[in-house]
Order: C-alpha cells, then structure tokens, then sequence
C-alpha cells in the first residue's frame, strides 16, 4: 500500500481528501501545516506529497525548498495544492520542482488520476538499472517514454580506439561524451612542468569527460586508450535533456553519476595527503578494484611509467616502491605485470 502525505491547512478540504485517498486504497498521513509536513515527510518517507500552498509557519513552496534539500525526501513526488489558479502561481511551483499542479476545486478522478500517473513514473526510475552497456541502454530506453524526451538517442554512433590513441585533448569541444563500452580508458592533465597527474581509470559502462562538457563545453582533462576500447560517443544534447528535462530523469541519472564524482574526489584527496607509499598502495587497489579479475590480478598489464602518473609521482620513486612492497611479500611482479600477494596488509598499509 502506498503512503500520501497530505499537507493542508483547512481541516474540511484535509478529511475530505484524506477520505477520498483511503477510499482509493492509499495509507493517508495528515499534517495541517507545512513545519508539521516536513516533520512527518522526514519521519514517515512516504511514497508521495500532496502540499496547499498557502498555509501559516511555512507555505508550500518553503515545504518544496526543503524536502528538495534533503536526499531523504528529495525523489519524492510533490504535487501542489491551491485554490489560486493564475500562471505565475504554477509556474513558480514548477520552477521550483514540483511534479504536477491542482487547482481546488479538484474532481475526484483528476486527482487520482494525477496520484497514480506520479506513482508510476517514479516506481519506474526509482528502481535503479543493471550497470554497465544494456542497463544505460534500458534507462534511455524508458526516458524515452516520456515526451520531452521522446528523440533521445536517435543520433547515437559507436566508435573503435587503438591503444595509446587519444580519444579527446585537454580544451577540446565536446559535442559527444564517450560512453565505454568494451576497453580501458585513463583522463589525465598535463601541468605546467610538462609532468602528467592521471585524473581517473575508466571501464565498461563509464561516461567520460562529462564534468568538462557542464561546466564549460570543453574537455578538461586528456582521454587516452589503455587498450583497444570502444565507446558509444553520446549526443550533448542527449547529455543534457538527462539532466535538465525531467525531473525523475535526472534524479536517476545524476545517481549514476554520484559514483565517479566521489571516486575522483577521494583520488584527489589521496594524492594531497597520503606519503607515496601509501598512494603506490592506493593505486594498485584503484587498478585491482575497476580492472582486476578476483583479489589478486590487477587486471592490466600497465606501464611503470603509467602507474608513475597514476600515483603522481616520478617513475623511479614507484619502482623503488614497488622494489619494496615485493620485498615486503604485499605484492609480486613479473615484467610488467602486478600481482597482489597480501591484500589486507595492503589494504592497512593504504589507509596509512
């Protein structure tokens, strides 16, 4: 059964709405104004918000501005309302990040019809999808069920990269983000030393440079091949109605986001703090994590002098490192290929 929250200060239209809600097989919380609402909608996290706008302690749009604010409550459906009916009153609530609009006085069937709409679309992007190449294809897919974004993807081409082969350059137009869809792939910038500090690993089912296409249109960072890799090359147009279109939309994808943000933020930490010891065991986990095959393969043959840039440190600092972390029975090395020996103590020895 699902939970409504009813937020409304006249006690008549509040039983009255309520009464139609249980009728239609809805668990109804009441709450006769908007501080008590956001109380109950914290506590209870109900599956949809039905909020008057004009009401005493905290209106409607401060209920919106609020729940918005916090990840608990932020998907949650919101539809207003109100017995004002001008443009501007709806277009404010819009803005703002509501789901639907009704004006009192409603018909039954109008309101349960927009109640069940809302459920549905949300139960359909809240789900989550399957990572990687087919489970973005299935999110595309029903994003495109929905009319604002109706020609997503039409445009969508794949394209091969050899090893080495730089797929964009640092300060490139991006009218395309690749999205991998076999192969590695490494970003890095160059500083003005001439030194390279790699600034990610990609993978199957990663979208690359996308930062760099929000925040100014061009590429911040250098892509490079670590192996033959093909990408699905994703329209920025596309990019963008994900995340601008639709509010259910964009929650899910910036979800699927979420993920790499946190990643780079913690790489760039890492290398502000940790010794180079620490980050060598930092980036050997890093590789073993996104590439390796079980607990101790890293799953790429890297170079030392591409381990060097990933770690941010000269190339013979890593080897010395490595040289140690051999002698220490951490990890054991074969040409230029990696194997963790002891992982838990490498573990420990990452986190310092």
């Amino acid at each position: 059964m699902k939970t409504i929250l009813l937020i409304e200060d006249d006690a008549d239209m509040r039983e009255n709405t309520a009464e139609i809600l249980e009728l239609a097989n809805y668990r109804v919380i009441r709450a006769e104004n908007g501080r008590r609402g956001v109380e109950v909608a914290r506590k209870e996290a109900p599956d949809l918000v039905l909020c008057d706008i004009m009401m005493p302690e905290l209106d409607g749009y401060g209920v919106l501005h609020m729940l918005g604010r916090d990840p608990a409550t932020a998907e949650v459906p919101f539809i207003f309302l109100s017995a004002k009916a001008e443009r501007g009153d709806v277009r404010k609530g819009m803005e703002l990040g509501a789901d639907d609009y009704l004006t009192k006085p409603f018909e039954e069937s109008e309101l349960l019809n927009a109640i069940e709409g809302r459920l549905k679309r949300s139960d359909l992007f809240r789900k989550g999808f399957d990572k990687g190449f087919e489970g973005f294809n299935k999110f595309m897919e029903q994003a495109r069920s929905l009319d604002p974004l109706k020609d997503l993807g039409r445009e969508r081409k794949v394209k091969e990269f050899a090893k080495k082969e730089v797929i964009f350059h640092e300060g490139d137009e991006l009218r395309h983000v690749p999205y991998v869809t076999k192969g590695k792939v490494r970003t890095f910038k160059i500083n003005n030393e001439g030194k390279e500090l790699v600034t990610g690993l990609h993978g199957e089912s990663d979208l690359v440079g996308y930062m760099g296409l929000l925040e100014s249109g061009r590429a911040m960072e250098t892509a490079e091949a670590l192996e033959d890799v093909e990408v699905a090359l994703i329209p920025r147009e596309d990019l963008l109605a994900l995340l601008y279109k639709d509010r259910d939309v964009s929650i899910r994808f910036i979800k699927m986001l979420a993920g790499d943000v946190r990643a780079k933020e913690e790489h760039l930490l890492q290398l502000a703090y940790s010794s180079v010891r620490q980050r060598v065991a930092q980036a050997l986990l890093r590789v073993q994590a996104r590439y390796g095959d079980g607990d101790t393969d890293l799953g790429l043959h890297v170079s030392r002098e591409d381990l060097a840039t990933i770690v941010g440190t000269a190339t013979e600092s890593l080897i010395r490192c490595l040289t140690d972390l051999k002698s220490d029975k951490l990890i054991d090395t074969q040409g230029r290929s990696i194997r963790i020996v002891d992982k838990a103590r490498l573990e420990r020895l990452a986190r310092g």
